[in-house]
């Protein structure tokens, strides 16, 4: 297995070997305060003093490293600087060269401190980790917010360093003015796009993307998709090798376009639920009900077709279409058979066939490393234009006809026209499918009865932990999951993926407890505004179906310019955290704005209510699930219950909760049903703000 310890050892520069963190020895540390906690050595509070005091250390000691390489080469640069300035006022080509070699030898000797700065941050937040998994998931937060909180912080040093970006821009400015001989002043700060292309320049704003995590469009929509990277395996060769064996490009198109009509199925209803639902004798908002049907079926289909997916692909996404086809059938033929029971029956089997997640989890097993960021913006973007070509479709089906006994018009349409799509996307999935091929080791499954947690005391911090979560973690080694040192035994269950929903539950800390409730909130948000849209825009404005759907189209078209802009752009100029705690002001203030408070109601304040809380929830689901991919415990990379299954049941459940909560409030009167269905949204919305708050300085 690749090693973190073996891997620090092997890329560190020897003669600064004495100034990484010593790993090795803060491993060994937690390993005796496992032993000591069991032997009634030490209580917890001293093993939390003596964790924190002995990291404080090994950070002030990389941070004071730093600035002294920072101080040399600034020093260096500054030479360098003036040795510029006259040549600037002498020109002499061959002393430029040799400028530009000196400059060089500085950029090399600043990758050096770029990537010794990125080991020991991946050495921090690897110990902070190692140290949860014995003693609970509580500790990181409380380190990590209150170091960062301090104002003679260090840890920012590390995670931040802007003294070393500053380096960086002096180095690349004065690179770009030497290449600049013909008089004129070129500025990189006036033109970025102007940066020298010397390959040390290249190499250098590598390291420096590797280490920032900068984010471009590409990085912004795969991180969307949260299908997570595991942090250990085997070699890159043998990995590499196996990824080839089961990647077939087909496959994965066809994943994708399985992706893109669940979307439009999904959606291309709503523009007609609320006239389909009169036709059958129901009332108007017993749409929310046709709607999110689909979704409360999800809800299981996901968990059942994820475990499904350890053992095929072909299998579940060959169920997947045959429900749906014969889903959309029943919803069509409910018009003719006069029942909504049928149709509702039909929604309920549709959701049945959602392969989301199947999906995801073919992206993350069966996609080569190099094209799996690719396959992930792929899959958000299919999801997207799905969802901006339901709507549309739906505008389009204005036909009014009868075949025999049975009816076309614009409520069926959508259901034959997707039981046709799904016909003929198991034909082409039946003849062009690959199945990859699956380990003949099957995974070992885990004691769920092993997770006895006993009661603690709190820390005087308000730092609340659990006990050792396993007793017989006092035989597992030191090792953990980084697989680290021959002396240790390796440890198999901190490699496995978690088991059960229970399991899952265990390795999220309170920083993912507080991505997950954003988004649901942004999902309930969305879910409102987009279901109830047709009720509500007939009540107050008298649109028609072919006006609702472009409205709903034109949101939908929204999502890949704004997540262009954002990936870009904005996540490049500002913190996740920052634009994720902005972005949830601007739901909330789309919320307010939705209100109906006056006597009249204007569609100006509905569209632009409307547009800031769907623009500001689609930037908010862009860096919630970047951070969620983050933050999350690699363990939920693989398995059943994997990352991606969790974000897509807390997206179903606010799903369900908000068609029904549309239902519901019909009981009220349709002039209530806005502010009704909006109350939860203002509720959600602000808990979100208030835990991202709390947990704000933990997003790093």
């Amino acid at each position: 297995m690749v090693n973190f310890g073996k891997k620090l050892m092997a890329d560190q520069v020897e003669e600064w070997e004495s100034y990484y963190i010593n790993y090795k020895l803060m491993k060994k540390k937690v390993k005796q305060y496992v032993n000591q906690l069991h032997q009634g050595g030490k209580d917890r509070r001293q093993i939390v003093k003596d964790f924190s005091k002995m990291l404080d250390d090994q950070i002030e000691k990389i941070v004071l490293f730093v600035l002294e390489k920072q101080g040399e080469l600034a020093g260096r640069l500054e030479k360098l600087g003036k040795q510029r300035a006259i040549l600037l006022e002498q020109p002499d080509i061959s002393r430029v060269a040799e400028l530009q070699d000196a400059y060089r030898q500085v950029g090399l000797d600043l990758i050096k401190l770029l990537k010794f700065v990125d080991l020991n941050a991946n050495g921090i937040r690897k110990i902070l980790k190692k140290f949860d998994k014995r003693f609970g998931y509580r500790f990181t937060d409380y380190y990590l917010s209150s170091r960062s909180d301090h104002p003679y912080s260090q840890i920012k040093q590390v995670f931040k360093h802007v003294g070393i970006k500053a380096v960086v821009g002096a180095l690349t400015r004065n690179f770009a003015d030497l290449q600049e001989r013909q008089g004129s002043y070129l500025s990189i700060y006036d033109h970025p796009s102007a940066i020298p292309k010397d390959p040390i320049i290249d190499q250098i704003n590598a390291t420096v993307d590797k280490l920032t995590r900068s984010a471009n469009f590409l990085q912004f929509l795969g991180q969307r998709a949260l299908i997570i990277e595991e942090e250990e395996g085997p070699s890159e060769a043998v990995e590499e090798k196996i990824e080839e064996e089961r990647y077939h490009f087909i496959s994965l198109v066809l994943n994708l376009v399985n992706t893109f009509l669940y979307m439009v199925n999904t959606y291309i209803v709503v523009p007609t639920a609320d006239n389909y639902s009169v036709s059958l004798g129901a009332a108007a908002t017993v749409c929310g009900i046709v709607i999110g049907s689909m979704a409360i079926a999800q809800i299981f289909s996901s968990v059942y077709l994820s475990r499904w997916s350890n053992k095929s692909y072909f299998r579940p996404l060959v169920f997947s279409s045959l429900v749906l086809c014969l889903g959309n059938l029943l919803y069509a033929a409910a018009y003719d058979m006069n029942s909504i029971w049928v149709l509702l029956l039909g929604r309920l089997m549709c959701g049945m066939g959602s392969a989301r997640a199947v999906n995801r989890r073919y992206i993350s097993d069966c996609v080569p490393s190099k094209y799996r960021m690719k396959a992930s913006a792929a899959f958000v973007s299919a999801s997207a234009l799905g969802m901006a070509c339901g709507p549309a479709l739906a505008g389009l089906l204005q036909w009014n006809f009868k075949l025999s006994f049975v009816t076309f018009n614009e409520d069926t349409l959508p259901g034959w026209i997707m039981a046709f799509a799904w016909l003929v996307y198991l034909a082409w999935l039946w003849i062009a499918f690959k199945e990859p091929f699956f380990s003949a080791d099957p995974v070992p499954a885990q004691d769920s009865s092993s997770g006895h947690q006993t009661p603690v005391d709190q820390l005087e911090s308000g730092l609340a932990q659990p006990l050792l979560l396993h007793e017989e973690n006092k035989e597992i080694s030191e090792e953990g999951e980084d697989g680290d040192d021959s002396e240790d035994a390796t440890s198999e269950d901190s490699h496995k993926p978690a088991n059960s929903f229970g399991s899952a539950y265990r390795l999220l800390t309170p920083s993912v407890k507080v991505q997950l409730l954003i988004y649901f909130m942004l999902k309930y948000a969305m879910e409102i505004l987009l279901a109830e849209s047709s009720v509500v825009t007939t009540y107050y404005f008298n649109w028609d179906t072919s006006t609702v759907a472009i409205f709903l189209a034109i949101l939908g078209i929204t999502v890949l310019p704004v997540n262009a802009a954002i990936g870009s752009y904005i996540s490049n100029m500002f913190e996740d955290r920052q634009i994720l705690l902005g972005s949830e002001i601007m739901v909330l203030i789309g919320v307010l704005l939705s209100f109906h408070v006056t006597s009249r109601y204007t569609v100006l304040q509905y569209v632009t209510s409307a547009l800031i809380t769907f623009v500001s929830a689609e930037v908010l689901e862009g860096v919630n699930l970047a951070l969620l991919s983050n933050v999350m415990s690699s363990r939920l990379a693989r398995g059943t219950y994997n990352g991606g299954l969790l974000s897509t049941e807390a997206g179903t459940i606010a799903r369900v909760v908000a068609d029904g909560t549309i239902t519901l409030a019909g009981y009220l009167g349709q002039d209530k049903l806005l502010n009704v269905t909006l109350i939860p949204s203002l509720v959600t919305c602000i808990a979100s703000i208030v835990g991202t708050v709390v947990t704000y300085n933990s997003l790093f």
